[in-house]
This record gives C-alpha cells, sequence and structure tokens, in this order.
C-alpha cells in the first residue's frame, strides 16, 4: 500500500473538518446569548444614525430568533419606533399593539400606547371614504386616557381627539350639502339638526346654519328657517359676515313667503274653478 494510500483518508478528515468549520455560523464560539446581544448592539447604532431600514432587517432577525435571550423586549419596541420614524404608520400601529400585548409590564408600555395611537391617527384618511380609520384612531386614544388618566401628555391627546371629531364632523357636513346640491333639502335638514346638536364647536358650524336656512326656505318652512336664522345670530353675535348673511336672509324668507302665498291663492283659485267646470259639465 502507498503512502498516499494510507493518508487518503486522513486528509479527507481534515478537509471535512475545515469545511464545517468555514461553514459554521458567524456566532463562532459564542452562546446564543451573547450572539442576540450583539446583534441587538448592532441594530441600536443603525437605529442611531437613522438608518431605520436597515435597522429593521436586524431587528426582524432577532425577534425570529432570540426568543428568551432577554433582548425581545428591547427589539420589539425599537422595530415599532423604527416604523413609526419612517411613517409606515400601518406596520408601526401593528407592532406597537403587539408590544403592548406581550410585554404589558414594559417601562415602554406607556410611550407604546401613545406612539400606537398617533400611528392610527397618521393612517391616511379622506372625507369621502369610510371613518373606520378615525374612529379606531379614537379608541385608541380613549384606551390610553383609560389606562394612564394622570398621563402629562393628557392635553396632547385631548388636541388628537378634537381633530378627530372635527374629522367625523367634516364628513356628516359633506354628506348633507351633497343631499341640498342635490335638491335634497329634507334629507339636508335631518343631517343639519344632527349635526348642530351633535358638534358643538366645530368650524363648519357656520356653513351648517346657512345651508339649513336656505333649505327650510326651499320646503316653504319659514318658521324652522326664521327660528335657526335667530340661533346663528345668536351664536356668533358681533360677527359683521353673520350679520350680513341674517339681513339677506330675512329678505329671502320674506320673499319666499309672499311667492308660496301667491302660489297659493294661483292654486286655491284653479282648484275653484276646476270644481265649478267639473259641476257644468255634469
Amino acid at each position: 500500500m502507498t503512502l498516499f494510500s494510507k493518508s487518503a483518508p486522513i486528509l479527507c478528515l481534515f478537509a471535512l473538518t475545515a469545511f464545517l468549520s468555514g461553514c459554521s455560523s458567524d456566532r463562532g464560539t459564542i452562546s446564543h446569548t451573547e450572539f442576540c446581544r450583539n446583534k441587538l448592539t448592532a441594530a441600536e447604532e443603525l437605529f442611531n444614525k437613522q438608518k431605520y431600514g436597515r435597522a429593521q432587517d436586524k431587528l426582524e432577525e432577532i425577534i425570529s430568533l432570540c426568543s428568551g435571550t432577554g433582548v425581545m423586549e428591547k427589539s420589539s419596541f425599537l422595530l415599532a419606533q423604527s416604523y413609526f420614524n419612517l411613517e409606515e404608520w400601518i406596520e408601526a400601529r401593528g407592532e406597537y399593539g403587539s408590544f403592548v400585548a406581550n410585554f404589558p409590564g414594559s417601562s415602554y408600555v406607556e410611550d407604546a400606547e401613545f406612539r400606537k395611537a398617533i400611528s392610527s391617527f397618521n393612517i391616511e384618511f379622506k372625507v369621502a371614504r369610510d371613518e373606520t380609520n378615525t374612529t379606531t384612531a379614537m379608541k385608541d386614544f380613549e384606551r390610553y386616557l383609560f389606562n394612564y388618566p394622570d398621563s402629562p401628555l393628557r392635553d396632547s391627546v385631548k388636541y388628537y381627539q378634537n381633530l378627530l371629531t372635527e374629522r367625523l364632523a367634516e364628513k356628516e357636513f359633506q354628506t348633507a350639502r351633497l343631499y341640498y346640491r342635490m335638491d335634497k333639502y329634507q334629507a339636508a335638514v335631518i343631517y343639519l339638526k344632527e349635526f348642530l346638536e351633535k358638534y358643538t364647536v366645530s368650524k363648519r358650524r357656520k356653513d351648517a346654519f346657512k345651508i339649513i336656512v336656505d333649505s327650510y326656505i326651499e320646503l316653504d318652512q319659514f318658521e324652522p328657517a326664521r327660528s335657526y336664522l335667530t340661533m346663528m345670530q345668536g351664536e356668533f353675535a358681533g360677527d359683521d359676515d353673520i350679520e350680513k348673511i341674517v339681513k339677506k336672509n330675512e329678505k329671502n324668507i320674506a320673499s319666499a313667503e309672499k311667492d308660496f302665498e301667491k302660489r297659493m291663492k294661483k292654486d286655491s283659485k284653479k282648484k275653484k274653478e276646476d270644481k265649478e267646470d267639473k259641476e257644468m259639465t255634469n
């Protein structure tokens, strides 16, 4: 047997060992926990450099590999923060929600709940579409205040809640105005009466009063028109524009009443003539 033949098994074993060593993971000889901590440190460095997209990749890897190593809480929170800073609001809300559910005792949880609500607020909203995103955001802020009634962010929450309420008010106002433009005055009145009762501080109240008065005039309901005109004058006392609108509408109501009376007399006369013609025919 040649020297090569004798040494071949030893060479093969050496080659296999070298290959397996080269294909081993980047963990080297460190523990799994230390490996995960190093990953988190690298992700934090990227996050602090505002390289949020690259940080997300590392954080998602940590979350999938590092359960039970003590790094999951911070990794989950940083992942949500990364989405938040990139203004990816749907993903941010989802990650904050997962964080709150998984780490209810965390020192980050109050911040997470607040940012979850902010993310909901920032999700795209269009007046003509369904207001689900708005109602979701309102629930998120309500839940935050319920959980943290003494929060120093309470005034900020109230600010966002007022903006969300105005979104709903705008949607209802636009619906009422659409009915008015379609000459469906009764439907417009129904929506506007509810609007004025429900949204007592909306920036659309002045416009709502104008349209409900005009709608009642079109419906030949002059007393309700005068009533809402008086309400508008009282609510916006001292507003020169409103005084002009009130005077103009008072003239419009008086003119519309005269036209209505003329129509009634004309209709009454025609009915009388039709009745007399029918009696003569018989």
